[in-house]
């Protein structure tokens, strides 16, 4: 049977005794690791590895010696306790191994578990999986990790205090990372809040969260909307090591000059239409992007995005000689002398 994401996160933290089998597949190894590893625990306890209830198969070894999958399944464990076997990295040439031991499986026998990457839809061992009356089939995609997945991750670093604007905060920081990198940082910010009572916060997820090639790019704008002339060249020199292109530098400055020219001319002013940006701000960051909304005016900031379109304009020009990263820098300039008139 195909579990769909909700009844597939469901089954992974409250795993049925009376299911023979389930195979987790998807691009992302790090994700269907994650699953493996967390349906694996809810199967045998914690203490499962340790009492010897856990049988681990390489897919490579159960080719050459298809028998040891059944004698894994039906071994009985000098500790009581439910078993499982872990068939990981198997492959659509495992389908006729797989199909017997599911057709053998009665209720009691340690339960399977089998990790593949990504399958097609006319995979055998998808199909296997999906058609068997007592196996599940849970497909993971490379979407972004959802509420109840936020949630679960949480209570399993043992964040259980989480105000309103840090869950927010949490899901959009969700929405840049993969899932290994989000599990990593709530482990970091689980140590951080150690025998703090207090609620979560946006400011201590900013705090916590890792730093990127983006936050780099994101702090060259903060330089130039803020009109710190000197610190322009340094910063530029660091992206220019880690090879940002140009016109990403100004594909993203476009984007966080049109941000503050939103704030800048929302009713109200730009404590009014902070709120109403979609994705939203939190912490540290929305307070500096609402400072530079306040420094500037409407029109400084149409002559700001005027720029840096006549410089995007130049660079795609066909009869262009200069180097494009000396053009860019120069734009930047011409912008952090804007912001300090």
């Amino acid at each position: 049977m195909k579990l769909n994401p909700r009844d597939a996160n469901a089954f992974f933290q409250r795993p049925d005794p009376k299911v023979a089998g389930l195979l987790i597949f998807g691009e992302d190894t790090m994700r269907v690791a994650m699953k493996r590893q967390e349906v694996v625990a809810n199967i045998t306890g914690p203490a499962g590895e340790e009492e010897m209830r856990l049988t681990r198969i390489p897919g490579a070894d159960l080719r050459k010696e298809p028998a040891m999958l059944l004698d894994a399944v039906k071994a009985q464990g000098f500790f009581p306790g439910p078993r499982a076997v872990l068939v990981e990295e198997a492959t659509d040439g495992l389908s006729k191994t797989l199909g017997a031991a599911l057709q053998d499986w009665r209720e009691g026998d340690a339960q399977i578990v089998v990790t593949a990457g990504q399958l097609a839809t006319k995979s055998p061992l998808r199909k296997l999986f999906e058609s068997a009356p007592h196996a599940f089939c849970a497909a993971l995609y490379n979407d972004p990790m959802g509420r109840a997945e936020i949630e679960a991750e949480l209570a399993r670093a043992g964040l259980h205090e989480v105000g309103r604007d840090a869950m927010a905060a949490l899901e959009v920081l969700a929405r840049s990372l993969t899932p290994g990198d989000f599990r990593q940082t709530l482990e970091k910010v689980a140590l951080y809040k150690l025998d703090d009572p207090e609620p979560l916060t946006p400011d201590e997820v900013a705090l916590n969260a890792p730093a990127s090639v983006e936050a780099e790019i994101d702090e060259v704008f903060h330089v130039l909307a803020e009109g710190r002339t000197r610190d322009i060249a340094p910063v530029m020199q660091r992206l220019s090591a880690q090879g940002v292109a140009p016109v990403t530098l100004l594909i993203m400055g476009a984007r966080h000059f049109r941000t503050l020219y939103t704030l800048a001319s929302a009713p109200g002013g730009p404590s009014q239409g902070i709120g109403r940006l979609r994705p939203p701000l939190f912490g540290p960051r929305r307070d500096r992007i609402m400072r530079q909304a306040q420094n500037w005016t409407v029109s400084r900031l149409e002559s700001a995005l005027d720029i840096l379109m006549e410089t995007d304009l130049t660079l795609r020009s066909a009869g262009q000689k200069a180097p494009a990263l000396a053009l860019v820098e120069r734009a930047f300039v011409r912008l952090a002398y804007l912001a300090r008139r």
